[in-house]
Formats: structure tokens, C-alpha cells, sequence
């Protein structure tokens, strides 16, 4: 894959995604990226093939383990941070 450009909106908690989800490590950032993988993958961006069934409810789990008072909004806020980065990518194609 190729390094990801900083400048994007969110790149850095993508590429952070794309680390973890390489590791196995199952944490937020990995699974948002499992979550956007399908856009991610037609956008050009190199995606590992083994992927957690349920990406989007894992996420919310794990939000709410943490904090369960907060996890809709901050679900909420990673799904448009991962929008926000997906848009910002294909306009800079």
C-alpha cells in the first residue's frame, strides 16, 4: 500500500486501522477500517483480507465496554471521521 497521505482528514486513525487489523489486534481504530473496507478497497487502499464478522457491531461493543454512556456518539463521530476520509480521497484522485 501506499503511505497514506497525512493531509486527509482522518488518515492518521486509518492507517493506525490498517496496522492493528495486520497485528490482530481488535481495537477501535481496526475495526472502523473493517467497517469502511469496502470503500476503502475500491478507493485504491491495500486491505487485509481477514476481517471480523460484524465490524460495525463489534465497534459499538467495544465503545460500550469503555464508556457506555458516550459509545453512540462516539460510534457516531468514527463513522463520520471514516466518511470524512473516504470523501477526501476520492476527490483527491
Amino acid at each position: 500500500m501506499a503511505a497514506l497521505d497525512l493531509n486527509y482528514p482522518g488518515a492518521d486513525l486509518i492507517r493506525d486501522g490498517l496496522d492493528d487489523w495486520r497485528r490482530g489486534i481488535e481495537s477501535v481504530p481496526a475495526l472502523l477500517v473493517q467497517v469502511g473496507a469496502p470503500r476503502l478497497r475500491h478507493l485504491g487502499i491495500d486491505m487485509p483480507t481477514v476481517a471480523v464478522d460484524s465490524p460495525e457491531h463489534r465497534l459499538y461493543a467495544l465503545l460500550a465496554a469503555d464508556t457506555p454512556d458516550s459509545a453512540h456518539g462516539r460510534y457516531n463521530a468514527l463513522i463520520r471521521r471514516l466518511v470524512s476520509f473516504e470523501r477526501a480521497v476520492a476527490c483527491g484522485r
